[in-house]
């Protein structure tokens, strides 16, 4: 059987959300370790007609990089 990558980056990124929601329930613990990374403040770019807003933040997490362990094992299982 043929193993596709979307379904692969579908599941990582469903472990990323669903890591992050458990480390949001639990922020006191070890679990919502972690790091920002990203833009801290919008980028803006005014053309006069046209106004453009950029932004990208990640959070890396524990929980997170957990979610995405078991993303991984259970892609390999499928």
């Amino acid at each position: 059987m043929h193993k596709n990558n979307w379904v692969c980056a579908l599941l990582i990124m469903a472990g990323i959300v669903i890591g992050g929601f458990i480390g949001s329930l639990f922020p006191s613990t070890w679990l919502n370790y972690g790091q920002s990374f990203g833009l801290t403040q919008p980028l803006v770019l005014d053309l006069g007609i046209l106004t453009l807003t950029f932004g990208l933040s990640l959070r890396l997490t524990i929980a997170g990089i957990i979610g995405i362990a078991i993303a991984i094992v259970i892609y390999r299982l499928i």
